[in-house]
């Protein structure tokens, strides 16, 4: 049984949960409408460990959520996670991000938050806001095997129709399911975001089953390449010298 700091910062909501024996005992989380991850991430982990008279060299391991998701987010929390386990001289746990929400969503079905109709045949599909009209999607069955890999997928109105057309349920869920809200009328949708509580369970099998990636090389899973932009009123991006 294990001890482990989780953390989740791939989307504008930045988290921070502490579980023992694979049980939550503190959680930490900003709000939806910005993005200050930088400022609060070090404070979470610092409220968190002091909440359970705490110090940071009791963790077992510390786990990331690693992606896919905002570059600049996975980087920042990331960078964290990999100081603490460099410090503490800790494992590092990396989990799949849309794992994690679909466990979060699982957790909230069992708790009997949320319903699903005809379970066994439902599909999981966490959603995390790409650009425009896309997300970052990996489609589950309810026991979390994985039904596809995780892609970028651009939303229409006819996205996912071969679920549908077999009759099964779609649960739509994550920050990026917003945007198909009215092209997919077919499909349930649940109000569950992106969390480090969602880690939790999935970082203490992995802790067991000692799943630890490499603390120096270990790069979070951004799907596409971070694309810098230019302002339009100086698009070579030459320093002002006025």
């Amino acid at each position: 049984m294990a001890l482990i700091l989780s953390i989740e910062t791939g989307t504008e909501i930045c988290s921070v949960a502490l579980a023992k024996d694979g049980e939550m005992i503190s959680l930490r989380e900003s709000g939806s409408e910005g993005r200050a991850h930088a400022n609060n991430l070090g404070v979470y982990i610092d409220e968190v460990l002091r909440e359970n008279d705490l110090d940071a060299d009791e963790l077992d391991a510390v786990a990331i959520g690693g992606g896919p998701g905002s570059y600049t987010g996975l980087r920042i929390g990331v960078s964290t996670a990999k100081g603490l386990c460099y410090a503490l001289g800790r494992p590092l746990i990396a989990i799949d991000s849309l794992k994690a929400l679909a466990n979060t969503a699982m957790e909230e079905f069992e708790a009997g938050i949320i319903d699903l109709d005809d379970p066994q045949r439902a599909v999981l599909a966490p959603m995390i806001d790409a650009r425009r009209m896309e997300v970052y999607t990996r489609l589950f069955d309810t026991s979390l095997n994985p039904l596809s890999d995780t892609y970028a997928h651009i939303l229409t109105p006819e996205s996912f129709a071969d679920i549908f057309a077999e009759g099964r349920t779609l649960l739509v869920f994550g920050n990026g399911a917003r945007k198909c809200a009215d092209l997919l009328p077919q499909a349930q949708f649940a109000r569950i975001a992106s969390s480090a509580r969602g880690l939790v369970t999935l970082a203490e099998a992995a802790f067991q089953a000692e799943d630890f990636v490499d603390v120096a090389y270990y790069e979070p899973y951004y799907l596409k390449d971070f694309v810098v932009t230019r302002s339009k009123r100086n698009p070579l991006g030459l320093p002002n010298t006025k």
